[in-house]
């Protein structure tokens, strides 16, 4: 293991490690206090690392270290299985393609095509036809493994020089130095127990899949980086086939990425050959890196998990082409994001730009910014071979009589695919680190005021750090430390562009500049209040009524009732807790009780409420804010309503377009929508609520958080939803018939029925705003808003000749080979 240099005695606690260049310091609560610098100075953080601008020699030196592997850079004596050596990808590539799997697909592939061909009387009659036959089988899988050893060859990773990895591990420090000047921390212990883990998988000869969050390029560079420097083997990361751009598509290609489409489609043969690729590196015990939630979150919270890959790796082992996998959940924090700006721009509507070098380099931040620091948590690794065998044995006791055949059907194999990635989702956040500025973020977006106070500042950073603990959840902590200093440091990292400073005030004061922008950071930390967010955002419901306590007390039934409604609609957004529904209401109000947040009525259970006798929870009669609560004006209580409200707008939004989906009185009524357009017809539609007052929340227009509200409204059988074959047909949309508003007389949208009741619904727990009040408005000047851009997206419809016929069209772009014909026949 490479030289750990310790800095301070051994502690209690363990430790955190400080990854910076060519350096591993022991820090004992990730932070130590330097020494008073002036700015110039502050680049002593990375002095070990030589600029060529002040000391060409001493950066000539170190560059000739890492080539030639001098000590711990040589990469020679890793944990794992041995990579990098001349040859390593035709070996790899010969091993793909011997594998049974793909060679039965191709005969497979062949001789459907030889049948069709057959069929068509294209193989002649009489006793020439079986020969005919014979031949033509054997030229179509000769071509079919052509083709498969082109794309083995562009998609398989290439560890094939040393010489090239140690520089490129000098490259990519020095990139990332000069954006997170203070380096990439992990915990000791979480490192050290890491390697163990890896050097047992080393002898069994199992292989560790690395399963990370993923918010930025940074990702897979980090995690790169610390498997170098500890001396475990580089994993294959699966990458997108975008990132496979002139230059830097080699490097990555080399560095470990496996290139992988963006889809699959239909195309048999490329299916077979990725689950071949992945059975040869797990058979050989190859670690692999797969991100959890495919794409970037570009809204700062974790995203659902895409199945795809992961689909391969658990059939790996579940059909028993595989022995086991070990399974290591990983968390990776930022101080700042370097993209969330671009991230921003896409979550407005603007289109995404091409992946080229241009743009990645200058996303990377190359430039000596100051970003703080990478955290980077490792979960304790686990089988997934025994999770599987648990899963079953669950299963078994739930259902013994179903027990064997459920454990091949296709359904107990999408269950045991959800259960794993919600697993891993769940492992991420249990490691998962706050960062200052998520802190800051958090604090500055869940007050009321336009800015706060310094003073008020630390307070309330003080407390939100006290209550992720209380969570569960880890704070960046920093030794002895005083918050104001943390918070100064997170405030330099954020910059102007977010938080703004106003000193010619009594008291420093700070607000938030760019709230779009904060709320990136905000995101961060809401999976840990998610069930103290939905509770006191249905407690809302009657608070918002104003009066006296008597008047804003809830029931508890009626409290159950809104709290599920809403953890139905945002199911797509969050991971709850699996107690189930029930019990984690009882959980969370005896939580609030105790935190002085809202004060509880109880009386004896009674069998009849809500259907269930025997349950805790059916004591609790009423529910209401605590005296404690209302003498501080509720600012608690409002803190977690202020971590859903933008999501409740946002899927408030996306309903009341809906409505502009009423069709027309005279002309085409049964046309179809393209869902594109009416996604960005519901964003144009809540940027004018927003402008004109009647959308407190900027984010809520965001276009993520309205896809997956569109997606809600297509599982609730709200929208019926046409997807075509083809990629270059629209996907189309129209209301359910029994969803559908009737118009008056006049032509316009009734503001009645189921639609409009869903609607009311989602109102409930909406923020109320200073210069509106819900209902009267939206029946009136805002549905009328909606019906207008609606009508706009009939017309472009009917002049576009948009229909649900869905006919697949062919694919442009470049002329297939007849093998790949073969291929997907």
């Amino acid at each position: 293991m490479p030289s750990i240099k310790a800095d301070v005695p051994p502690q209690a606690s363990a430790p955190d490690l400080d990854i910076l260049g060519d350096q591993v310091t022991i820090h004992p609560g990730g932070y130590v206090e330097p020494p008073p610098q002036d700015e110039a100075s502050e680049r002593n953080l990375v002095e070990h690392m030589a600029r060529f601008r002040e000391s060409p020699l001493d950066f000539l030196r170190e560059v000739s270290l890492h080539v030639s592997g001098s000590g711990w850079r040589a990469y020679d004596e890793v944990i794992g299985q041995r990579i990098y050596y001349p040859g390593f990808s035709d070996n790899m590539k010969a091993m793909v393609m011997r594998t049974p799997m793909l060679q039965n697909r191709i005969r497979d592939l062949a001789c459907k095509r030889v049948n069709a061909e057959e069929q068509q009387g294209l193989l002649g009659q009489g006793p020439e036809k079986q020969r005919n036959r014979d031949l033509r089988q054997a030229e179509i899988e000769k071509s079919l493994q052509e083709v498969a050893t082109r794309l083995t060859d562009g998609m398989i990773c290439k560890f094939e020089s040393k010489r090239f990895i140690r520089g490129a591990y000098y490259l990519c420090t020095q990139l990332l130095t000069r954006a997170y000047h203070q380096g990439i921390h992990v915990s000791s212990e979480e490192v050290l127990r890491l390697r163990s883990v890896a050097e047992t998988a080393a002898k069994n000869k199992h292989s560790i899949i690395f399963l990370p969050c993923h918010r930025s390029h940074v990702d897979y560079v980090s995690l790169q980086l610390i498997c170098y420097r500890l001396g475990i083997a580089l994993p294959t990361v699966v990458a997108g086939d975008n990132l496979k751009m002139p230059v830097l598509g080699p490097f990555l290609q080399n560095a470990g990425a496996m290139w992988i489409r963006r889809s699959f489609g239909n195309d048999a043969l490329y299916t077979t050959l990725v689950q071949s690729y992945i059975d040869t590196l797990l058979q050989n015990g190859y670690n692999i890196e797969c991100f959890i939630e495919g794409g970037r979150s570009r809204t700062g919270k974790l995203l659902s998990p895409k199945f795809g890959i992961l689909s391969f790796l658990l059939d790996s082992v579940l059909s028993g082409r595989v022995d086991d996998a070990i399974i290591c959940p990983v968390s990776t924090q930022y101080d700042k994001v370097v993209e969330t700006e671009s991230y921003i721009s896409e979550l407005l509507g603007q289109p995404k730009p091409r992946e080229n070098l241009k743009d990645f380099l200058s996303a990377s931040s190359v430039l000596s910014l100051k970003l703080g620091r990478v955290d980077v948590r490792f979960h304790e690794p686990w089988s997934l071979r025994a999770f599987i065998d648990e899963q079953r044995a669950r299963v078994s006791q739930l259902r013994p009589s179903s027990a064997l055949s459920d454990a091949v059907s296709a359904e107990s194999r999408v269950r045991l695919l959800r259960t794993l990635g919600y697993r891993v989702l769940s492992d991420i956040n249990a490691v998962s680190v706050v960062m200052p500025t998520a802190l800051i973020g958090t604090v500055l977006l869940t007050l009321r005021g336009r800015g706060v106070g310094k003073s008020e500042l630390i307070r309330r950073v003080e407390w939100l750090s006290a209550r992720v603990r209380a969570k569960g959840g880890r704070v960046a902590h920093f030794a002895g430390a005083p918050t104001s200093t943390i918070i100064e440091r997170g405030l330099d990292v954020l910059g102007p562009g977010l938080v703004g400073t106003i000193d010619e005030l009594p008291e420093t004061t700070y607000y938030a500049v760019d709230r779009f922008q904060l709320s990136f950071y905000r995101n961060m930390t809401i999976h840990l209040f998610i069930s103290e967010a939905l509770v006191c955002a249905a407690m809302y419901t009657k608070v918002k009524q104003g009066g006296g306590p008597a008047n804003q007390r809830i029931s508890f039934q009626d409290l159950y009732e809104q709290v599920r409604f809403l953890s139905t609609i945002f199911r797509g957004e969050f991971i709850y807790p699996t107690a189930g529904l029930l019990s984690n209401l009882q959980r969370t109000l005896i939580g609030l009780e105790s935190d002085g947040v809202v004060a509880l009525v109880r009386q004896p259970p009674l069998d009849d409420r809500i259907g269930r006798s025997g349950q805790e929870s059916q004591d609790i009669a009423f529910a209401e804010l605590s005296p404690a609560e209302r003498k501080i004006g509720r600012e608690n209580f409002d803190f977690y309503n202020f971590l859903l409200w933008p999501f409740i707008e946002s899927t408030w939004l996306g309903a009341v377009s809906l409505m502009g989906l009423t069709p027309p009185t005279s002309g085409h009524t049964e046309a179809w929508l393209d869902v594109r357009k009416t996604q960005e017809t519901a964003q144009l539609l809540g940027k004018t609520l927003y402008h004109q007052g009647d959308l407190s929340y900027f984010e809520a227009v965001n276009k993520e958080t309205l896809k997956n509200a569109f997606q809600l409204f297509e599982e609730e059988g709200i929208i019926l939803v046409r997807k075509s074959s083809s990629r270059t047909t629209p996907a189309v949309v129209r209301l359910a018939p029994e969803w559908t508003p009737r118009r008056d007389d006049h032509g316009l949208i009734i503001a009645e029925g189921r639609l409009w009741g869903f609607i009311e619904k989602i109102a409930k727990s909406r923020r109320e705003g200073k210069n509106r009040r819900d209902g009267a408005t939206v029946s009136t000047r805002v549905l009328k808003l909606a019906d207008l851009v609606g009508k706009q997206l009939f017309e472009s419809a009917i002049v576009e000749g948009v229909s649900g016929s869905s006919e697949p069209q062919r694919k442009k772009g470049r002329r297939r080979t007849d093998a790949e014909v073969h291929a997907n026949l």
